[in-house]
């Protein structure tokens, strides 16, 4: 098995495993509808990358790992199959590429991302080189994915299409479980009996980390707990509910807010204790934080120098990333796509810059999810001044009748407004947006390119005052 095509190679999960195939030494090619910051680098890395699904594009090709958006019509999985190549889901993949490594999977309704990425942060700034896996880019470092030489392979471990059931994991940390993704789990039983399948992948070895003041980890907990996999929580002291009753392996203390940064916080792991300054904002943060101490406990690493790295951790791309601050307005894109992240976002971006004016372009992600949670939706932007809600970014799902004009409806918020067109609220975020405000972009879509396109109006703008 020499050469890999991977169809769908320009999203963020088959890009990070060509990343780490071409630095294993595989001949690499893919394909996708679009091009994309992901292809150029990949080009760049030596991958042969296509635009458009074509038969011809699989010539050569050993195996082929596919994405969850490509059907099984697509041209070149038909083609794959009447010439007898083996066709793979990630779920199906990614578990061969942490055989002889020990496994290290974060997984959670939110959260997931950062997580990884600030453990494989603090993993090589102990000089663990591990290899790794992250659903966007690790801003200091410029990547999502590396095959590093040690031990360790860190995963984002994504539920969507359970593509997590594939992986074999020694560690697993779980930030959080609330219902999401209604196209693939339609009811919260299905998606907690996947967390609960994920748990089950554990040896008898195994070890799972998983947030104490979550309420859906605790059926989860009790879970594990019964199932006898060790189990070990973490929590903020002062925020335990609704599960007080849970000791906290990892703990958060004696927090204080930084300005224009994250929190301070003293961290009891295991009955030691050391201080941690973050810089990346909001209390979920926080909690991602412990998570990753807990980890570090786990693998009997300095928890002193871990707790120096996570100092120094400046986030990933698309959470919490701020753009710049041209003519005096800070421009953030963030990927929150569900009502809790979109709450905690908005309270970390309230206590990161208070007394300013708060403006949020919010995209909704897929039908289904926008269907489901409208009512919780419509009650989450209470810590914005403005709010501008885009039309539905379909994804994966055809388009319905359904629009977001009618969650702008629900809502109670008093300067909520419902403007259709990217290219229209980025026109009106120019003619509106004045020194000292804030502007949150919240997509997991393409609305990232209203920032792009406000932040590049006022660099012009600021240049023409020089």
């Amino acid at each position: 098995m020499d050469h890999i095509h991977l169809i769908g190679i320009g999203g963020s999960g088959l890009s990070a495993i060509a990343r780490l195939l071409l630095e294993m030494g595989y001949t690499v090619s893919g394909s996708d509808r679009a091009s994309s910051s992901f292809l150029a680098e990949l080009r760049q890395l030596g991958a042969d990358i296509m635009i458009g699904h074509q038969p011809e594009n699989i010539a050569g090709a050993d195996l082929i790992v596919r994405s969850s958006a490509i059907p099984d019509e697509n041209p070149e999985v038909i083609a794959a199959r009447e010439a007898g190549i083996p066709v793979l889901k990630r779920a199906d993949f990614l578990g061969k590429l942490m055989d002889g490594k020990y496994g290290i999977a974060v997984a959670g309704t939110h959260g997931k991302t950062t997580t990884t990425a600030m453990l494989v942060w603090v993993l090589i700034a102990l000089l663990q080189d591990p290899s790794f896996i992250v659903g966007g880019k690790i801003n200091k470092l410029g990547v999502n994915a590396r095959a590093g030489k040690g031990s360790h392979f860190v995963i984002e471990a994504d539920e969507y299409d359970r593509m997590f059931l594939g992986l074999k994991p020694m560690l697993e940390i779980i930030t959080n479980v609330e219902h999401d993704h209604p196209d693939c789990y339609p009811t919260i039983e299905s998606f907690s009996t996947a967390f609960e399948k994920f748990v089950n992948l554990l040896p008898n070895t195994g070890i799972l980390i998983i947030c104490g003041q979550d309420a859906g980890s605790t059926n989860l907990i009790s879970y594990a707990r019964e199932k006898q996999i060790q189990t070990i929580s973490y929590g903020i002291e002062e925020y335990s509910e609704p599960c007080s009753e849970i000791e906290f392996f990892a703990k958060a203390t004696n927090l204080s807010s930084i300005p224009n940064s994250g929190f301070s916080f003293d961290a009891i792991v295991n009955m030691q204790t050391c201080q941690v300054n973050l810089q990346v904002p909001g209390l979920h943060n926080v909690l991602n934080s412990l998570a990753v101490l807990a980890a570090i406990s786990v693998l009997h690493l300095s928890l002193e120098q871990a707790a120096l790295a996570l100092g120094d951790f400046q986030g990933t791309g698309r959470r919490f990333e701020i753009l710049g601050e041209p003519d005096g307005i800070t421009i953030i894109n963030d990927y929150a796509h569900h009502p809790t992240e979109i709450r905690a976002t908005l309270s970390a971006a309230r206590s990161r810059y208070p007394g300013h004016r708060i403006w949020v372009v919010w995209q909704p992600h897929t039908y289904s999810r926008t269907l489901l949670l409208q009512k919780e939706f419509s009650r989450s932007f209470s810590d914005a001044n403005k709010v501008i809600v885009t039309e539905i970014f379909a994804s994966r799902e055809s388009k319905q009748e359904f629009s977001s004009a009618q969650v702008v409806q629900s809502m109670r918020h008093s300067a909520a407004q419902f403007i259709p067109e990217l290219t229209d609220a980025s026109n009106y975020l120019i003619d509106h947006l004045t020194n000292g405000d804030v502007l949150l972009v919240l997509s997991a879509g393409d609305a990232d390119q209203i920032s792009t396109q406000v932040l590049h109006h006022f660099q012009e703008k600021e240049a023409s005052h020089v």
